[in-house]
């Protein structure tokens, strides 16, 4: 900007402040955070006529933006230049007593700014530049208000056409479009994903706190609110049932069971498929509310109006409860019956209910801690004691110290709720049994040191609880919890109860009889489908099976193995039965084993006797199947960082068939949480929806539990919101 003694004056746009003089010399630039960017300035009659030129540098004043360019230009005077950037809008001007005030350019009103020695600062003049104090400015925003409803620009069509200009100017809140029903849509998808009440709209901070971003928004009533989030639902809703259109397999469901503090029922349910690209999905289907969430009828009912919502009646493959062992069998067993007659049941139903693997867990730890809940609560005690003072903590750190104990593990207390950091809690004071047992000699007041019996408890508890722990751990690391991980947890553990169950300690014995006892019963509704879905794994195959029965069941392993052989077999022949999806009957004949084209005998070769001998031996020897093929061939290397449904996609060519089989398999959720999330929650089976929730209509509960699933995953971009394609599991 050309220093001149008298400046042109300026025009204040919104949050825009332009410089008339030297358009010559310099091109506008406008600073959007740190970028600068380029746009073409649309002219509009006397209001955007003259060739403004914004300069470089910035300010950022009570939310609005200023951008002034600095030129360095041969001083006038000694007096130290003014640095503030509110004097490109004021000029000094004196006034009575010695007195000088800031006069604005633009309104030409005068303000407080010396009294001779002092100084009045530059905050009030800014406040009147940025807030909209300015007569002159309100009604230069009043103006570009008005054109941008009927100019034509980026985003719309109107009536006048604009002289388009290269200029370089910021795109920030004075040129943004607003969209009332698109800010909306926004709010709806904020009180969705974070679980915020739809009467938040009706809170005064909040609506305080819109108006100050946005004067023009108008906040919608709780209906309102209520018909936007069930369009963001619905929305939602469309894509996935596009998505699940195209899935080329079969679906497994997940079903939980809520209730509410009105004794209302609801029941939600999670399909879990690989889509074409070989990649594991679960989403929410529906959260549906159902007279009676325990009965079988209500279940089944509920199941089937789920498929035929989505257009899946005949893909379902099976479902995952979290149902108590006591009841699982007769269970099952009702809504198997009640659902065979809707559905196509592989091997007559047998993998058809499967147990979560998570809920079993829980359940023998909560066996085992309920087992010593009277010394945990002597532990738990004795924390609270140490940490309820400085000094108690140093006192307890010296008698550590004292007593040379090498544990570097912090004393803490557990959550009640979550049954690892009980085992954490119990791990660590084990390491400080002598401390504890020290500190109640010399500390009158502390008297809840466990006893030696009750050490050994605590030492027997944590010595199997670290097998539910680890186990633990390595289903909720694995990127893609397929179902074929969960054999390796499953057999390990159960043979590491059996074996504990002899322990010589009837303390160690009777802890280990107990939890063997809960699991033995998740093993023998489960190890079946567990085993089933190992053998798809090509780099233990029925290799690991005949292994790990040998250990479990020693003589009487080869039945064992028998039944999963046979089983995987049955399930191969129900999918060589099924057309393959877009293939001709030349590939349906190689599922089948029967390339008969290989052995089409040659001509013009002299070797036509050798082509007979080739045909007897391809009539008395028939080729193997694809499962026979795959069964023999040598295992596949156990690399750390294996990909199974990589694998499996690799290899769909070389086995079509057996491929359709093993991508149903490998997306049996064998656990009801889902990836990235903790399976440690003591609480399992039924769960409680909160008052607000229970107190909203079923539709609406629905919209809120399912929209929040979805969400995450569409590829929505922010200025347009809609439906996208699947993303990947978390």
């Amino acid at each position: 900007m050309a220093d001149e003694a008298g400046n042109d004056s300026q025009v204040v746009q919104g949050n825009e402040t332009v410089d008339p003089s030297n358009e010559a010399g310099h091109e506008d630039a406008m600073i959007q955070g740190n970028e600068l960017v380029q746009v073409d300035e649309m002219t509009q009659g006397d209001e955007m006529g003259q060739g403004e030129e914004l300069t470089q540098g910035e300010e950022l004043l009570k939310g609005h933006e200023l951008a002034i360019a600095e030129v360095a230009t041969p001083p006038t005077t000694r007096r130290r230049k003014k640095k503030s950037l509110v004097w490109e809008h004021f000029t000094i001007e004196d006034a009575a007593g010695g007195a000088t005030r800031a006069c604005c350019k633009l309104c030409k009103q005068t303000f407080a700014y010396s009294s001779g020695s002092k100084i009045a600062g530059t905050s009030h003049l800014k406040r009147h530049i940025t807030l909209g104090s300015c007569p002159k400015i309100k009604s230069q925003e009043h103006k570009i208000a008005l054109a941008s409803t009927i100019g034509t620009d980026n985003d719309g069509d109107g009536t006048v056409e604009r002289r388009s200009k290269r200029r370089y100017r910021y795109t920030g809140y004075a040129n943004a479009s607003f969209d009332q029903d698109r800010s909306c849509s926004y709010l709806a998808k904020m009180i969705i994903l974070h679980d915020y009440p739809l009467h938040i709209v009706q809170q005064p901070t909040f609506t305080a706190f819109i108006d100050s971003l946005q004067p023009r928004f108008r906040v919608a009533d709780v209906d309102t609110m209520e018909g936007e989030v069930y369009a963001v639902y619905q929305k939602e809703k469309e894509g996935l049932l596009q998505a699940l259109s195209t899935m080329p397999g079969r679906i497994s469901l997940t079903i939980g069971l809520w209730t509410t503090s009105q004794t209302l029922g609801y029941v939600s349910l999670a399909g879990q498929f690989i889509d074409s690209e070989w990649k594991l999905h679960r989403r929410m289907l529906n959260f549906m509310m159902v007279s009676s969430p325990h009965s079988e009828n209500a279940l089944s009912e509920a199941i089937s109006a789920s498929l035929t919502d989505w257009s899946m009646k005949d893909k379902l493959f099976t479902i995952t409860l979290d149902n108590d062992c006591s009841s699982h069998d007769i269970y099952s067993a009702n809504l198997r019956d009640h659902l065979s007659s809707k559905n196509d049941l592989s091997l007559k139903g047998q993998l058809f209910v499967v147990r979560c693997y998570a809920h079993i867990l829980n359940a023998v730890a909560q066996d085992v801690i309920a087992s010593i809940h009277g010394v945990i609560y002597n532990i738990r005690e004795s924390i609270k004691f140490i940490k309820a003072s400085p000094n108690r903590e140093e006192k307890f750190a010296e008698i550590a110290l004292q007593l040379e104990i090498p544990s570097t593990k912090t004393l803490c207390l557990d959550v009640t709720t979550q049954w690892n950091t009980t085992y954490l809690m119990l791990l660590a004071a084990l390491d400080y049994k002598q401390a504890f047992t020290q500190l109640e000699t010399c500390d009158d007041n502390y008297n809840e040191a466990p006893s030696f019996e009750d050490w050994k408890k605590v030492e027997a508890a944590c010595n199997y609880l670290r097998l539910l722990y680890d186990s633990a751990h390595s289903i909720m690391a694995a990127g893609n919890p397929t179902s074929n991980i969960f054999f390796h947890e499953a057999w390990k553990l159960q043979l590491e109860l059996a074996n504990a169950s002899g322990h010589e300690d009837p303390v160690f014995s009777t802890i280990a009889k107990d939890m063997h006892e809960r699991f033995d019963k998740y093993w023998k509704d489960c190890n079946l489908v567990l085993a089933v879905a190992v053998v798809m794994d090509p780099r233990f195959k029925m290799n690991l099976v005949e292994f790990s029965y040998s250990k479990i069941y020693g003589v009487e392993a080869a039945k064992y193995v028998k039944v999963v052989n046979d089983s995987v077999h049955e399930l191969f022949k129900d999918y060589v039965a099924q057309p393959l999806p877009e293939q001709g009957a030349t590939n349906h004949a190689a599922a089948n084993g029967n390339n008969t084209h290989a052995n089409q005998p040659s001509t013009g070769d002299g070797l036509l006797d050798f082509d007979m001998y080739l045909s007897e031996i391809a009539t008395s020897q028939p080729s193997k199947s694809e499962l026979e093929q795959y069964l023999d061939e040598s295992l596949t290397p156990r690399i750390q960082d294996f990909d199974i449904l990589n694998w499996w996609k690799l290899n769909t060519l070389k086995f079509p068939t057996l491929s359709r089989m093993a991508r149903d398999i490998l997306a049996i959720p064998m656990s009801m949480a889902t990836n990235g999330s903790s399976i440690f929650p003591a609480g399992t089976g039924t769960r409680m929806l909160d008052d607000y929730r229970s107190s909203l209509r079923p539709e609406i509960v629905e919209a809120l539990v399912c929209a929040k699933d979805w969400l995450p995953y569409s590829t929505t971009a922010p200025e347009a919101p809609s439906s996208g394609l699947l993303g990947k599991m978390e």
